[in-house]
């Protein structure tokens, strides 16, 4: 074992209540493909458990085989959100011996790794630590962090992270290949569609009845649809990247007004040529926050361009930016047509596209959700205000964190 044990403090009462909520948490886990929904249980269900004060999951990346934050309870979990891990680490200690380890004294532990601490402000004294293991094969790990009475962790507390540990392990493994064979299902039955009009012009091309100036329109399709099949599989990567946790975000500085200015400088010249205005209107010294600029730029240019996209020759765009107590909201609104309220929950599924994109084939459909992973990543939100007729907005928070 990897560190002291604890003394059992349940009576038999107790530990029957429990083994009840174990059970519960077992059949919860087994009713969801979620990935992320399924990582948030897990930590919040193994707090209530051990009344801990945070639970985090760590998950290895498959490709560079570091442990990286993937779940957390802390509020400010945003600032340690895909954080590598090194091997040296407690974390690191407890994946590669595949054993469990409990501590009472954190800091006086060779092994504890005190960046953790210096990102988010926490304070740990005392944890828990136990692999996630499926199939024989280490995944993870379960951390919970501080009991919330101030004593120490017992051997309960252990038994019931390694019941659940090995329970959630499974689950991540099928979530993980579900996702995975889904999202490869999705990306090529949205391919088929490019491919095959390409496929079609390519035939009346070489058909000797076809007029030279069909020919150059024909050419011109199939290099639009082969652009749109290269945007396509370059935002397929991108999105897997985010999911799969093999984007590692920068932790700078951000000038938000920067950004904005940025972003609508690259795309006023297309708004002008469509006969709209684009305009920010921001709070004065509004704050830096902590996060990776060009993402955050990457996911504020698509919701401007897909504004000019949508909007009438008229329409106007704005980008808003306020702050709150503890957080920045940007919103992008505009006086278009406004979307269906029975499409708007649908916006941020994959490949979903309006009915009014779907005739011009314009658009790989994963734009919002490539969004919605950036601003999550970041410890924010995104969503939709729109009525038909009264134009859309759309806004996404930034916490002001750490710097």
């Amino acid at each position: 074992m990897g560190g002291e044990m604890g003394e059992s403090s349940l009576n038999a009462d107790e530990c029957i209540a429990r083994l009840q909520r174990i059970i519960e948490v077992s059949r919860l886990l087994n009713s969801t493909l979620n990935l992320r929904l399924l990582l948030s249980e897990i930590v919040h269900a193994v707090c209530d458990l051990t009344d801990a004060e945070t639970g985090s999951i760590l998950l290895v990346d498959r490709r560079t085989g570091e442990l990286r934050f993937e779940a957390t309870t802390h509020p400010d979990g945003h600032a340690i959100y895909q954080m590598a891990v090194p091997m040296e680490s407690i974390a690191g200690w407890v994946f590669q011996h595949n054993e469990p380890v409990m501590v009472s004294d954190a800091r006086s532990d060779p092994r504890f790794y005190a960046q953790v601490d210096r990102e988010t402000g926490w304070e740990t004294r005392s944890l828990i630590a136990v692999p996630m293991a499926a199939r024989g094969k280490v995944i993870g790990v379960l951390e919970v962090i501080n009991r919330r009475n101030g004593g120490p962790f017992t051997n309960d507390d252990l038994e019931t992270l390694r019941i659940l540990a090995d329970q959630a392990a499974i689950a991540v493994e099928n979530a993980v290949l579900f996702e995975q064979s889904d999202l490869v299902a999705e990306i090529v039955h949205e391919m088929r569609t490019p491919l095959g009009i390409i496929a079609a012009y390519a035939d009346l091309i070489t058909r000797e009845a076809t007029s030279a100036q069909d020919r150059n329109e024909f050419a011109r399709l199939i290099q639009q649809e082969a652009l749109r099949l290269s945007q396509m599989a370059g935002e397929f990567l991108d999105l897997a990247r985010l999911e799969s946790g093999r984007v590692f975000l920068a932790r700078e500085t951000v000038d938000l007004t920067e950004v904005v200015e940025s972003v609508l400088a690259a795309l006023r010249p297309q708004a002008e040529k469509k006969g709209m205005y684009l305009e920010a209107v921001l709070s004065p010294n509004l704050p830096t926050v902590s996060g990776d600029s060009g993402r955050i730029r990457q996911a504020l240019l698509n919701l401007v361009a897909n504004a000019v996209k949508y909007c009438r020759p008229g329409d106007r765009a704005t980008v808003r930016g306020e702050a709150g107590d503890k957080e920045v909201i940007l919103g992008v609104v505009d006086t278009g047509p406004g979307i269906p309220r029975d499409l708007q929950e649908r916006l941020f599924e994959k490949f979903f596209r309006l009915p009014i994109e779907e005739h011009r084939a314009e658009g790989s459909g994963l734009g919002l959700a490539i969004c919605r992973r950036i601003v999550e990543a970041h410890g924010g939100r995104l969503w939709v205000e729109s009525e038909e007729g009264q134009g859309t907005a759309f806004y996404f928070t930034l916490p002001i964190g750490h710097h």
